[in-house]
């Protein structure tokens, strides 16, 4: 009995777990996407570009 309990009680924490990273996972900060990979739109190009000049590229 008290082991079946536990179970569920694990089970039901896990899928929690789960569940709450997937949610986050569909949250947008403002201005950046959701996982700041980069590969969005949320790129700031005209500062990329004045890094590059900096460089000498």
């Amino acid at each position: 009995m008290i082991q079946s309990i536990i179970v569920i009680l694990a089970f039901a924490i896990a899928v929690f777990y789960v569940g709450r990273l997937v949610f986050k996972s569909f949250q947008s900060k403002a201005g950046e996407c959701g996982s700041g990979c980069g590969k969005c739109g949320a790129v700031d190009f005209a500062k990329l570009e004045q890094q590059l000049k900096q460089k000498g590229f």
